[in-house]
């Protein structure tokens, strides 16, 4: 990881340079990652998967992470990482908001083999209602707390790489990941009652 993190940095400083060709290095970079990434996060997605495939979500959020690129320039490794886990939450709740919300087309459709008795979605964390909760609970956490769940959670990097990425010692990654549950356990739970 040290390495790619090293490559990855010198082609950040080439588009913050100018380098328009940086992008596409940049892109080729993150495709990897953000494949492995979406299939990870929208795995449960389970009522959107019936809409939607990985790589049209992976294709979205690429084509997000695109124009993103064109108007922000990442200054470092931390802050490209952080960018593209920015765009596969946003690429997964607007989709799910598209084909769930109230006007969608998946919002009273029923094909899940039960006759005519509709789920419980009180007994599914992975209702709409809940990723919309938990996803914008993410983004309203203390900005240390955020990176690492963004290392963490969207980005799959294992605690030592988020540590490498954030310049930080393992030990600071641990306290801020431990910290960022506890926070989204807490603002969830008020949030239901």
């Amino acid at each position: 990881m040290p390495g790619s993190d090293t490559q990855l940095q010198l082609v950040i400083d080439r588009l913050v340079a100018g380098d328009e060709a940086a992008r596409s290095a940049l892109l080729d970079h993150a495709c990897d990652r953000l494949l492995l990434l979406t299939r990870k996060m929208f795995h449960a997605y389970r009522d959107l998967r019936r809409w939607e495939q990985t790589d049209d979500v992976f294709q979205t959020a690429m084509l997000r992470l695109h124009r993103a690129l064109s108007d922000v320039k990442p200054e470092s490794v931390r802050h490209f990482f952080n960018l593209g886990a920015v765009m596969i939450r946003r690429t997964l709740l607007d989709l799910a908001k598209h084909h769930l919300g109230p006007h969608g087309q998946g919002a009273n459709h029923h094909t899940d083999g039960k006759g005519g008795a509709m789920n419980d979605r009180a007994e599914q964390p992975e209702d709409l209602e809940g990723w919309s909760a938990f996803h914008a609970q993410v983004e309203g956490l203390p900005d240390e707390e955020r990176e690492v769940v963004g290392l963490l959670y969207y980005e799959g990097l294992t605690q030592e790489e988020a540590a490498h990425v954030l310049g930080v010692g393992l030990r600071t990654v641990k306290r801020r990941w431990q910290s960022a549950r506890l926070l989204l356990r807490q603002r969830l739970n008020e949030e239901s009652s």
